[in-house]
């Protein structure tokens, strides 16, 4: 009788702690902080934040973020940031891509969260910032939702290009000062994706992953895409690059491959660059 006591008491020690145990981590979870006053001072990351739903707890963005409309647009930068401007919004988490002059720390000091969001080197980085966008403003589920779609997306347009259009030559143009950009880089990394060569590539001797180019190399290398990045800054066109002299004889010329994109959405690394494949895949499939 005693020894089943003592079994009885030993079995319902363990029960308790369990149970102990089971309370103390769902206490922890429903603890879990939740950030309710966000400013996001990075374009890409302000388009992220509204693409998974988190757009309601976004109390002011940076001067650059123009997408989506809604978005509470202020004179913030993010490129020289006023920790003092920053401070008097109140936020209890600020997202930054750049952190010039040790910003963060300066707002660390002043007790706010800060968590550096740096430039996506690659499609694999995207996704990864942009979940874990979502699990600091506990939308998870639209974090993940939003890289499930890119990612299907992303796949059914490369697919759309015949492998006849797969290996062709593309020029990235950034200004008219003929500054590109390399494989090395976020957007050479959806080149990539179609199996182009990027002209850029065998110029880059600094290794910085942006090169400027001249006229003649460009001439040279003959590309049958020319991808214009500075529609909007410098208004170029296809008909002001077929009018540049010699370039009328380019083969993206004389194919008409030659397409302007927003210059926004192929400078950030957020959820609209499935709108910039989608532009390179039809120019690819057309001539």
């Amino acid at each position: 009788m005693h020894r089943s006591a003592v079994a009885f008491l030993a079995v319902l020690a363990t029960a308790l702690v369990a149970v102990s145990l089971s309370a103390a981590a769902s206490h922890r979870l429903a603890k879990a902080h939740v950030y309710h006053r966000i400013i996001s001072l990075s374009p890409t990351v302000t388009e992220d934040l509204f693409a998974i739903g988190a757009g309601k707890r976004v109390i002011a963005v940076d001067q650059d973020s123009n997408y989506p409309s809604r978005a509470p647009r202020t004179s913030l930068s993010g490129y020289t940031p006023n920790s003092e401007a920053i401070a008097n919004y109140h936020p209890d988490l600020v997202l930054i891509s750049y952190n010039p002059h040790n910003f963060a720390a300066q707002m660390r000091s002043l007790g706010i969260k800060v968590v550096m969001v740096p430039a996506a080197a690659n499609l694999a980085q995207t996704y990864s910032e942009i979940l874990q966008i979502g699990k600091l403003t506990g939308h998870p589920k639209g974090a993940a939702g939003v890289v499930g779609w890119m990612k299907t997306r992303l796949a059914q347009i490369v697919a759309s290009v015949p492998a006849s259009r797969r290996h062709l030559r593309v020029y990235h143009e950034l200004d008219q000062t003929y500054y590109s950009a390399t494989s090395k880089t976020f957007i050479g990394s959806i080149y990539k994706l179609f199996g182009f060569t990027n002209i850029a590539d065998a110029a880059d001797t600094s290794g910085s992953g942006y090169p400027q180019l001249s006229g003649e190399y460009i001439v040279q290398q003959d590309p049958q895409i020319i991808v214009l990045a500075d529609t909007r800054c410098c208004d170029q066109t296809a008909e002001t690059v077929a009018a540049r002299p010699g370039w009328s004889g380019i083969s993206a010329v004389v194919h008409h491959r030659v397409v302007g994109v927003n210059d926004d959405v192929a400078s950030r690394w957020g959820p609209r660059i499935v709108q910039f494949a989608r532009r390179v895949a039809e120019i690819a499939k057309s001539g």
